[in-house]
């Protein structure tokens, strides 16, 4: 199986040697996504607003590789303050609906640009080419 970097024009810049997705298979599996914008500055406003932009940004990455919430069959949540569990698993909710993929919540000690919120995906596509 080869695994094949696929474009993101609506990714935010990423902050090291890493793709925002690639294709494995029939999965797109796509790399952590912080609260920052197209400025690759984190979004200010706590982490209700961060929780939106990174759900935000999983959208339109997403939406760059063809497929779509629906698709999604695994998530992991990682957060710097397990307390704000409820508010992100609010806004979760509401980006998902009624699907329910695999997940994993996780309390950690730091992430990247002092993001409070990660959250990672894959999604199942069993076109499996990026020729579409």
């Amino acid at each position: 199986m080869t695994v094949e970097p696929l474009p993101t024009p609506g990714a935010p810049p990423v902050f090291g040697p890493y793709s925002p997705a690639v294709r494995a298979g029939d999965f797109v599996v796509l790399a952590g996504q912080i609260g920052v914008g197209a400025d690759g500055k984190l979004v200010d406003g706590g982490i209700e607003a961060e929780a939106r932009q990174v759900l935000a940004n999983i959208g339109a990455v997403l939406a760059d590789c063809g497929v779509g919430w629906g698709d999604v069959v695994r998530t992991g949540i990682f957060l710097t303050d397990l307390g704000n569990f409820g508010v992100v698993n609010a806004l979760y909710e509401g980006a998902i609906g009624d699907h329910r993929p695999a997940r994993s919540t996780i309390g950690v000690a730091a992430l990247p640009a002092g993001a409070q919120v990660e959250i990672e995906c894959w999604a199942y596509d069993p076109r499996g080419s990026t020729e579409r």
